[in-house]
């Protein structure tokens, strides 16, 4: 009699164990499943972002002169 209530528990145990695992896979997998349709939803829905202007320096030409102190060469 021990022993069959031994193992009815064990059998009892693993069926908890089993439950709650599968209780907890198809809660990630929902969880998850909403997070993408929801991702999903928002790339669709907003507008493209315009491409960034990139600032570009003027070129300008090297100026040198002499103020009678010293030679300047202005970069």
């Amino acid at each position: 009699m021990q022993n069959l209530r031994t193992i009815g528990l064990a059998l009892a145990g693993i069926c908890v164990f089993a439950a709650a695992a599968v209780f907890t896979i198809s809660l990630t997998l929902v969880s998850g499943a909403i997070l993408t349709v929801f991702l999903a939803a928002r790339m669709l829905s907003t507008r493209a972002k315009p491409a960034p202007l990139y600032a570009k320096a003027k070129r300008r030409e090297m100026h040198v002169w002499n103020d009678g102190r010293g030679t300047i060469i202005d970069l």
